[in-house]
């Protein structure tokens, strides 16, 4: 005789994981970015857009700033990327600003656009999208 076959409800967390999105819209740089001549000894129009996945903490905000991931502070990390020198790939250019934003434990994951905008008379922009997960 067999027994009969029990089956487990599937196990449910008991609290959601609480999350908001953190976000920064068409930020547009002069950057020293490419690897042809030409793109060597003048800067380009690069737009950038960011989109954070950020975890909430335990504590209810208190109005405080300290208690976000500040777009501020986002922004001005990129500008300082950006200021550092010549960069040769819009790849790195994405990666560069992932791993600054995950630099944030808060962040639990990060999509980064970066798009150079004078490149094709007949095309809006080019470039890459990449998206990273904070692993820590």
């Amino acid at each position: 005789m067999t027994s009969p076959r029990v089956i487990h409800p599937l196990h449910q967390p008991d609290v959601a994981i609480a999350t908001r999105r953190v976000f920064v819209r068409d930020l547009t740089l002069p950057v020293l970015i490419g690897v042809h001549r030409h793109e060597q000894d003048g800067r380009q129009r690069v737009r950038l857009n960011l989109d954070m996945e950020v975890l909430e903490g335990d504590e209810i905000s208190q109005d405080r700033l300290s208690d976000v991931v500040c777009y501020e502070e986002i922004v001005s990390a990129v500008r300082d990327i950006v200021a550092a020198g010549h960069i040769n790939l819009v790849e790195t250019l994405a990666e560069l600003t992932a791993a600054k934003c995950l630099e944030d434990h808060r962040v639990m994951k990060v999509r980064v656009r970066v798009e150079k905008l004078d490149v094709f008379a007949d095309a809006a922009s080019v470039g890459v999208e990449i998206e990273r997960v904070n692993t820590r």
